[in-house]
């Protein structure tokens, strides 16, 4: 049995959901967002986002953090607020003694769908059925959280599974 929590990491809004694995079965226990105003300062914005996954963890219990790398595009201050963010999340980590594994984008992608290009409702679609769900976790980047949950899942089993085959062939 594994329990995995999800980061969607951003200042505004953090995407979060906690996925239980037993065997093969895979349960999502809870998801949603951390949203802070933006007319705080932004070390109370961090502070709020720290208690929040505080919460959460007291409150499912993971032993793991899959969460997105920071991804650098156009806009450098949004790639900041977004690495402040996942600081905030590696900080919980470390002070929760969760193992950290970080994906790119293009890793959940091809981990949840099958295909690097898979657009956004792709990827919330498959996680609804990944997950035996009758809906889309909202906001979306709860759904991105438990894709970047369901992705460390997947990995996980494949590196599992390359560990057999090794010792077998030994």
């Amino acid at each position: 049995m594994r329990r995995v929590l999800g980061v969607d990491p951003g200042t505004a809004r953090m995407g979060y959901a906690v996925v239980h694995q037993s065997g093969e079965r895979l349960q999502l226990l809870t998801c949603g967002a951390l949203e802070t105003a933006s007319s705080l300062p932004l070390q109370d914005r961090l502070a709020l986002l720290y208690d929040g996954l505080k919460d959460l963890v007291d409150a499912w219990h993971p032993t793991e953090l899959a969460i997105e790398d920071l991804f650098f595009n156009r806009n450098v201050r949004s790639a900041l607020s977004v690495g402040q963010a996942r600081g905030v999340a590696l900080l919980l980590a470390a002070h929760r003694g969760l193992t950290v594994s970080s994906y790119t984008p293009l890793q959940v992608k091809e981990a949840v769908t099958g295909f690097g290009r898979a657009r956004k409702e792709q990827i919330q679609e498959m996680v609804r059925v990944l997950l035996d769900l009758t809906y889309v976790p909202q906001p979306d980047d709860a759904a991105d959280a438990a894709a970047l949950a369901v992705c460390h899942l997947n990995s996980a089993a494949g590196r599992e599974a390359i560990r057999q085959l090794t010792r077998d062939a030994r």
